[in-house]
């Protein structure tokens, strides 16, 4: 097959800008060839390169006592102690699951299992965070369908458990859905395994299912803005099958137990291109591979294609040579493929040939470490217009506004279709906070949360980032755990976009600043750029994942809370309404400022939470909604009634930070408050638990099971 004439056409279809262009001429000193071309796209794109936001991550904390591996491999790795680790990441398949809802989002989670058992951990649990536009609109419907099928689809079959996260709505959304994926897993701290490649002449080993032409060109699609051509996209999605993950994962920590591993690495973004450029790079060497060796389920493939397939359930791997039996044996029973594609070469190329032909010939390093870097051009959010005038409801009107919002009604009809207690380690399941999952053969348990408020982070990207992880770790905290770090999925609009730069720019500063103040340092991540459709952007999404480690399973908050429990707030709140949930739904207004944190306050107020956690028989973080939507929600998980003391509307309805409402046996509360008083923090009563009706002051009272059965039934209404 003739490869395709170099135009200019071609040029800007593969993503690159006429500087960029000039510089891969610079580099070759001569015109590359259609796979060169197609290489260098796959590389220097935004999905893979960062280069538009290296810069700024680099700012981030990244190292912490706790922290065994930071960002730069395919997950990052805490220490929980007895020489054991958690290895988790969050990463973005949005721009698959608007073109193809269920394969986009089915292969999302299957990517992000395969990052975590990559390094040899078996994964424990999965999250998801998902935006989608209006319910509305006309393609939400069947996104959220679609989506919420392919996450469950996936993770069920593969048998990982999913333990919480996120679902929202808002028109910004419309055109460009958000899936990011979470998962984590559990290995042992000296049997963790690196991508890095060592040793030159050592054998480059493809490993798993065979290549296939879906997903050719995948990671170019996802870093560009969408218009009317995008249907035309639908061949670059990935198509999963999470029964051949399953067998990938469990022949690769059994090959991984013979010691024939040197280096490792999925194949994501890019396929092999990205997989073998990223192994060399690291290691300091160069690769060679030889095509015709490369399993294969498509006839005539060329080199272009199976260099840029993302097919799935694939892996590259650098081999003992001395134990080549050993391991081809381990794949050969678990009939996935196994084949030596390659060897590690000591000069600094990355050489592909082709049935005896040399199809590119580059320098390996130029692909990777030295990718394009820009300072993109950014421009501060300007200072939001203050509220005009003070809403007025009545307090259960607009309760009963939130609860019949897809935003806050319950997602038990998303996460009833996850398989959360499969492995049978799940203590806490979603629709409650914090997922938890037991450590198998110990006492301790993991929490896991992913938060955002996007916006918080439109109106105020600097307070909006640290709210991000604010809330994380106040998630944490509520369910009795020790926050440890933190993931990070950065989705934001064109940052080629002075204002959607800044945006970018005054996240990381605030997530930065908070991750330091909570001592959660980001660990991995992903960023997601070009989440746009015909030049309109999505809400700024910094989604942060974060895991805490509790000690003693009996150290749990576990709730629910009981008949006669004292509700008591932890923190103060001056009724704070800018950007509030009220305002949007009730009003249709997205006005003010978003709320400021106080990370000192954070930190002291969680530290409170986890000292006397044996006090506390309920707790929750006060957030969206403010003090009305977590009474309701404690109530509702007790059921049983409550009656807050206050029919105030800032007061109900404000979303302060650094605050938490728990529950407590009367006598119990009563010594809550005097080690509150003897400690300097704020603890207010704000009402009971109990009874039929949830009342708010003397002046507004609703049926509990009336409030109920809104909050069980507006999700599906609305979606279905």
């Amino acid at each position: 097959m003739t490869d395709p004439v170099i135009t200019d056409d071609v040029i800007a279809a593969h993503g690159f800008t006429p500087d960029e262009w000039a510089e891969v001429l610079k580099i070759m000193g001569r015109e590359p060839t259609f796979t060169e071309m197609g290489i260098f796209s796959a590389m220097w794109n935004e999905h893979c390169s960062y280069k538009s936001s290296k810069k700024w991550l680099r700012t981030l904390p990244t190292e912490g006592a706790q922290v065994i591996c930071g960002p730069g491999e395919n997950a990052g790795i805490v220490d929980i102690g007895d020489g054991q680790c958690i290895v988790f990441k969050m990463e973005s398949h949005n721009h698959p699951s608007y073109i193809e809802p269920y394969q986009g989002a089915a292969t999302g989670v299957g990517g992000i299992l395969r990052d975590v058992f990559t390094m040899g951990a078996r994964p424990i649990a999965a999250m998801n965070s998902l935006s989608f536009g209006m319910p509305d609109h006309p393609k939400t419907k069947s996104l959220v369908s679609g989506v919420v099928a392919g996450v469950g689809g996936y993770g069920n079959c593969f048998g990982v458990p999913t333990v919480g996260g996120e679902v929202r709505f808002d028109a910004s959304y419309n055109g460009n859905c958000l899936v990011n994926a979470f998962a984590a897993g559990l290995a042992d701290t000296d049997k963790i395994f690196y991508s890095a490649a060592s040793g030159v002449g050592m054998p480059v080993v493809y490993l798993g299912a065979k290549t296939g032409r879906d997903g050719v060109g995948g990671a170019t699609m996802a870093s560009a803005e969408f218009d009317d051509t995008i249907e035309d996209k639908r061949p670059t999605v990935q198509v999963g099958d999470p029964f051949t993950e399953k067998r990938l994962m469990e022949a690769t920590l059994e090959l991984m137990a013979t010691g024939a591993v040197i280096s490792i690495q999925d194949m994501g973004a890019a396929g092999l291109t990205c997989s073998a450029v990223e192994m060399g790079d690291k290691g300091g060497l160069g690769i060679k591979l030889t095509l015709e060796d490369v399993p294969q389920r498509e006839a005539n493939m060329t080199a272009y294609e199976m260099m840029l397939s993302e097919s799935q359930e694939r892996m590259l791997m650098v081999l003992n040579p001395d134990l080549e039996a050993e391991a081809r044996a381990v794949f050969e029973k678990w009939d996935l493929d196994f084949a030596i594609v390659g060897e590690t070469i000591a000069e600094d190329r990355f050489l592909i040939l082709h049935n005896g032909a040399v199809m590119a010939d580059l320098p390996l390093s130029k692909l990777a470490s030295t990718a394009p870097e820009y300072d993109r051009p950014w421009e501060p959010t300007p200072a939001p217009t203050p509220i005009t005038g003070s809403p007025q409801i009545d307090p259960i009107e607009g309760l009963s506004v939130l609860l019949s919002s897809p935003n806050y009604a319950s997602k038990s009809w998303v996460y009833e279709q996850y398989d959360a207690q499969v492995m049978a380690d799940t203590i806490r399941t979603p629709g409650m906070g914090a997922g938890i999952v037991r450590i198998h053969g110990t006492p301790k348990a993991v929490a896991f949360t992913s938060d955002v408020t996007p916006r918080y982070v439109k109106a105020n990207p600097v307070e909006g980032g640290k709210q991000a992880v604010a809330e994380a770790y106040r998630n944490l905290t509520a369910v009795g755990a020790k926050p440890l770090a933190t993931t990070d999925n950065m989705n934001f609009g064109n940052p080629e976009k002075p204002q959607i730069m800044g945006q970018f720019v005054g996240a990381i500063q605030g997530i930065g600043e908070a991750c330091i103040a909570l001592d959660m340092p980001i660990v991995s991540g992903n960023v997601s750029l070009y989440n746009e459709t015909d030049g309109a952007g999505i809400l700024p999404t910094p989604t942060i994942g974060a895991i805490g480690l509790i000690e003693n399973t009996d150290d749990i908050i576990t709730g629910p809370g009981q008949e006669g429990d004292v509700l008591l707030i932890v923190g103060h709140g001056k009724g704070h309404l800018g950007q509030s949930a009220l305002l949007a739904e009730a009003f249709d207004l997205v006005e003010g400022d978003a709320p400021p944190v106080d990370l000192a306050a954070e930190k002291e107020h969680g530290d409170f939470i986890r000292a006397n956690r044996s006090a506390i028989r309920a707790c929750t973080d006060l957030s969206d909604g403010g003090l009305i939507v977590a009474a309701f929600e404690m109530a509702y998980a007790a059921r049983t009634g409550a009656a807050l003391h206050t029919d105030m509307i800032a007061q109900l309805f404000g979303e302060d930070q650094a605050r938490y409402l728990v529950a407590c046996a009367p006598d119990t509360a009563i010594e809550l408050k005097e080690t509150a008083a003897n400690v300097g923090i704020t603890l207010i009563e704000a009402g009971t638990l109990g009874g039929a009706a949830f009342s708010c002051g003397d002046s507004s009272s609703g049926d509990m099971a009336d409030l109920a059965a809104l909050y069980d039934t507006a999700f599906a209404a609305a979606l279905t």
